[in-house]
């Protein structure tokens, strides 16, 4: 198929910016309500829709969530009516979280009902970065472009990032919260993250985000502590994280008695698997190692609790 010809909707975040990491964007015709970066994207017409008022608190969010999922009913709704119109020849989605985003089984039922166009349906399902690398060349081999060097440029930034970031003299322990309410650890491609970012990461496994109890929490005592609630931005995560402030258990917390505390855009960075966890690792360096890492990204990518 040639370039022109080409008709791209991307409903996951990750996916979009993939496809600007592989110079696509000119391809991409319709996109996700949460598709916002680069800005450009925000021209191209809207195909999903939240059921669920993301404003809400965190517990409400939460507590819809888990509605929607035990009545084994979609959380996102896809416009199909505007698949119809676009006609696209590719759909880029997911397999990882049906919280998320919508789902592959979605997006499968959607395209069914389309007649106008038989678009070819790309799933992405990434949990570490090789994963990541991998999608994008899924992605380019379906498009007809070469992948390498995006890749490769990332990769590069991977290595100086760990090069710096391990040569600093102490590599801390760190907690990476998800979820304030109720509390949730911060999984699949995070503790990588932390790793090479030159961190301890004490309490983060692969896979999904499991629950936290507050007791594990104070008994692991990490050095640091990171919010990045998913679906959050840098102001509204410190909103809902400064509630915590005002458990008991936070006063037994070293993170909190030291100032260690830190506030990030998960929506923008940490909760978006594409290009931009690597500007995740970056930030990461940046918190935990402030006097031999610096990129940028503070106050904008991320802030320091001013709670002692």
């Amino acid at each position: 198929m040639a370039f022109s010809e080409l008709r791209v909707i991307s409903l996951i975040p990750g996916a979009t910016e993939t496809l600007a990491a592989l110079g696509l964007i000119d391809t991409l015709v319709g996109r996700s309500h949460e598709c916002d970066y680069p800005p450009v994207v925000k021209q191209r017409p809207i195909c999903t829709q939240a059921k669920l008022d993301t404003s809400a608190s965190s517990g409400q969010i939460h507590d819809d969530v888990t509605k929607l999922l035990q009545s084994a009913l979609s959380i996102y709704q896809i416009d199909i009516a505007k698949l119809e119109e676009l006609q696209p020849t590719h759909i880029l989605t997911q397999a990882q979280c049906d919280v998320c985003a919508v789902t592959l089984s979605d997006v499968e039922q959607a395209v069914a009902q389309l007649t106008q166009s038989n678009p070819k349906v790309i799933s992405l399902q990434p949990n570490l970065l090789a994963d990541v690398w991998t999608d994008m060349q899924r992605v380019a081999e379906a498009l007809g472009v070469d992948a390498e060097a995006a890749i490769a440029n990332l990769q590069a930034r991977v290595e100086r990032c760990q090069q710096q970031a391990q040569s600093a003299p102490e590599h801390p322990t760190v907690a990476c919260i998800e979820w304030t309410e109720p509390l949730m650890v911060a999984a699949n491609w995070v503790p990588e993250l932390v790793e090479l970012a030159g961190g301890r990461d004490m309490l983060g496994v692969t896979g999904h985000s499991p629950r936290l109890e507050w007791q594990v929490l104070v008994e692991a005592d990490p050095e640091i502590i990171i919010f990045m609630p998913c679906g959050f931005d840098l102001e509204r995560t410190r909103q809902e994280a400064l509630k915590l402030t005002h458990r008991p258990e936070w006063q037994n917390l070293q993170a909190a008695r030291t100032g260690k505390v830190y506030f990030t855009d998960g929506n923008q960075y940490f909760n978006r698997p594409g290009p931009r966890l690597v500007d995740s690792l970056e930030i990461l360096a940046e918190i935990l190692h402030p006097d031999t890492c610096h990129f940028g990204y503070e106050g904008t990518g991320w802030s320091k609790s001013r709670q002692r």
